[in-house]
């Protein structure tokens, strides 16, 4: 049996936990009324989709979306197979376009969360200015929407993971833990690492823009 190979590099699964937290996070604000560190919370959240979405094009291999998502025959067929064929690391086809939800998910409701005016207009996102009262409040509406689209992606994604962990005998968080994948699935050849340089030019940016936007509102 060959040994487990490296399929997740460290940015990958330090913004896939980082995002959990800083989501259940802004959950627990918005639910106490701390809107103060929603707010902060919610540009933090900001920072990290833009770095995920540069991530996508300029990260290590299994963390291009070029890798994982795929056409929609190639879903089908993975989702019709007992056995998988392919031999491959990173997120199989139902796991990429996942992905992909649940990234276009939270870019609705941290883009609607800038915008968002509340009832009294007075605890609002850093960019409800541009916009009216009425659209502020639209905003707002959105955004709670997009919140419970997104527990149910969440609970889906639970869902996945026990189902592959029952039925198809494969440990998906452990790799998301240590960036190591012992499974068949996984292949045999590693991820290719994208370097410290792009790594520093993505949360650079990443960083910046979130900073740059949490500063309009004042």
């Amino acid at each position: 049996m060959a040994g487990p190979i490296r399929v997740w590099d460290l940015p990958t699964r330090f913004f896939h936990w980082l995002l959990v937290a800083l989501f259940l996070f802004s959950w627990w604000c918005a639910d106490n009324r701390q809107m103060e560190w929603h707010l902060r919370s919610g540009i933090c959240l900001l920072g990290l989709m833009l770095f995920r979405l540069l991530w996508g094009f300029i990260g290590g291999s299994t963390a291009r979306f070029s890798s994982f998502l795929r056409p929609p025959s190639e879903l089908i067929a993975y989702m019709r197979s007992a056995s998988p064929a392919e031999r491959r690391p990173g997120h199989n086809p139902v796991g990429g376009y996942s992905v992909l939800a649940m990234l276009l998910a939270l870019c609705v409701q941290v883009g609607t969360g800038l915008f968002a005016t509340d009832i009294d207009g007075l605890e609002s996102g850093p960019l409800s200015y541009l916009v009216s009262f009425d659209q502020g409040r639209s905003a707002a509406k959105f955004h709670a929407v997009s919140f419970n689209i997104l527990l149910a992606l969440a609970g889906l994604h639970v869902l996945a993971i026990l189902f592959y962990l029952v039925v198809r005998k494969r440990n998906l968080v452990r790799p998301m833990i240590s960036g190591l994948d012992a499974h068949p699935e996984a292949g045999t050849e590693p991820l290719k690492s994208a370097g410290i340089v792009r790594v520093t030019l993505a949360v650079a940016f990443a960083a910046a823009a979130a900073w740059w936007f949490g500063g309009m509102g004042g």
